[in-house]
């Protein structure tokens, strides 16, 4: 549970009494309202160092030349054309003073939370962006001149597109990657008993049918087991090989196969149980008996079944259940990390507990569980008011329980009934929304954009540039992830008054 940690989520958004919308604007203009400035203050934005990035380095050894994804970027930049804006005006992107990311991403604002270590911190961010986005909604409703801007955190439209929800992990390059492959693939296709978000109906993106309850999000899109790509052919192990860290060191690895959480504690479990998992493999301790016949398959047939009854085929012709392999994990997780830290014994307990729940009767983890509070909140709905599965009316309360507006959303319905545990305090996401964590490179980030904005040129996860004068200082945070190193980033920051004075405390010379 020491390692660096961090989510991406890609949020819904549409216009209620505008026949047609231009999403990619709203989600602009929301991004934008951040600043309550139009454009928004160059101090912070638009400083995003895009060449620094390569989604098509692969993790295999190789670089694709193509994605799937590039012929939609394509049809992205012919439509742009017409917008009359440069790319960077397009992504809005600004960096926050909590060492989180704010930009536009195509049709949807997302939010990418600053690097975190210790589990609190990085709910207490997750959530933080809701409420920053639900603060953006506030102030894009009070300028606009149509309709009622709304924003979800979900992942699906229900005709058929889905948008992500990413969480990170930065994990030891020297575990072969076939090793990844194989200990991480049963853990992540079961892990949605624990972290999905639940949803009415079954669609993929060619058609969207009704009736059915299911246990995640986004299993209907996940089609191949190993690749690059993101949006295209999505898979369930992601090879992007973009560490944002010393390539030589770390690989980051990118889970893709995710539902966006509004519940804390299955959120905390969500990322809990895959750093302990990732713990395992590093260890040389994961369960390696657990392969899976048909991964893609398994992964419908447990999203199907909300009983989490239906016995899974592994290689050789045993079968198990979605619960059991967990149970494995469990296992190999407690007899190796029992007793190393409080995250750790908590996610341990959590994790037991949630199974052992989950297999008595599903209905009993209604306070911890997105895809079980969901069901639980629709059941009742449906029995009350003689409702088929079929009736559209539910997936309108589906999306409504994904409602960032807490004054509406059935989420936060919940909470206020006391119907849904807390993992961290309101408090704490209120700190969250201002303050960077002190244990990671962020809170370097986040300090610079609240002193020196102004003098930074551009800005990415791993090095932020300053200007003055015709010359460029760029200070590198690919290795400040150990506690040294951290702490005398940090304290760098916390003592300079000026630029020069943190070039030098850091023993950079300006170019």
């Amino acid at each position: 549970m020491q390692r660096t940690l961090g989510i991406e989520t890609e949020y819904g958004i549409t216009v209620d009494g505008q026949e047609s919308v231009d999403v990619v604007a709203e989600s602009i203009a929301l991004v934008r309202s951040y600043t309550q400035v139009e454009p928004p203050s160059q101090d912070s934005a638009m400083k995003w160092d895009y060449d620094l990035e390569d989604p098509h380095q692969d993790l295999r050894g190789f670089r694709v030349e193509e994605l799937m994804q590039d012929f939609d970027e394509a049809k992205y930049f012919i439509q742009d054309q017409n917008r009359k804006l440069s790319f960077q005006e397009i992504k809005s992107d600004l960096v926050l003073s909590n060492g989180a990311r704010f930009y536009n991403d195509h049709a949807h604002p997302e939010y990418s939370t600053p690097e975190c270590k210790g589990l609190k911190d990085m709910i207490a961010q997750d959530k933080a962006g809701e409420r920053i986005v639900e603060e953006c909604v506030r102030r894009r409703n009070l300028r606009s001149h149509g309709g009622v801007v709304k924003v979800y955190k979900n992942n699906t439209d229900f005709v058929g597109h889905s948008y992500g929800c990413h969480d990170n992990y930065l994990m030891d390059r020297s575990i072969p990657f076939e090793h990844v492959v194989r200990g991480l693939t049963p853990f992540l296709v079961t892990r949605q008993i624990i972290a999905g978000a639940g949803k009415v109906g079954i669609e993929n993106e060619e058609q969207a049918a009704s009736g059915v309850y299911q246990v995640s999000q986004r299993a209907d899109f996940f089609s191949v087991l190993v690749s690059i790509d993101t949006m295209n052919r999505r898979p369930i192990i992601n090879t992007r090989d973009e560490p944002h860290a010393d390539s030589e060191k770390y690989r980051r690895l990118h889970v893709i196969i995710g539902d966006a959480n509004m519940s804390e504690v299955a959120a905390a479990l969500k990322i809990g149980t895959t750093a302990l998992t990732l713990d395992l493999l590093e260890a040389g301790a994961c369960p390696m008996n657990l392969d899976l016949a048909d991964p893609i398959a398994a992964l419908k047939i447990v999203s199907r079944d909300p009983s989490l009854k239906t016995p899974l085929s592994l290689v050789g012709g045993r079968t198990i259940t979605a619960i059991d392999i967990q149970r494995e994990y469990l296992a190999a997780a407690r007899k190796l990390l029992r007793g190393s830290g409080e995250d750790t014994d908590w996610v341990l307990a959590a994790w037991e507990k949630i199974l052992d729940d989950l297999e008595r009767d599903p209905m009993l983890c209604h306070d911890r569980l997105d895809w079980v509070a969901k069901k639980w909140m629709l059941d009742q709905f449906v029995e009350a008011e003689g409702l088929s599965w079929h009736d559209p009316w539910l997936q309108s309360l589906d999306l409504e329980y994904h409602n960032v507006r807490r004054d509406e959303g059935l989420y936060a319905e919940l909470v206020r009934q006391k119907n849904m545990q807390r993992f961290i305090t309101d408090d704490d996401i209120r700190r969250a929304i201002h303050q960077p964590p002190r244990d990671t490179r962020a809170y370097f980030r986040g300090k610079c954009i609240e002193k020196f904005a102004k003098e930074m040129t551009s800005v990415q996860w791993d090095e932020i540039a300053f200007g003055g004068n015709g010359h460029e200082s760029v200070v590198r945070l690919l290795n400040v992830f150990d506690e040294a190193d951290v702490q005398r980033y940090n304290a760098a920051i916390d003592n300079a008054s000026d630029v020069e004075t943190l070039l030098r405390s850091l023993e950079y010379v300006r170019r």
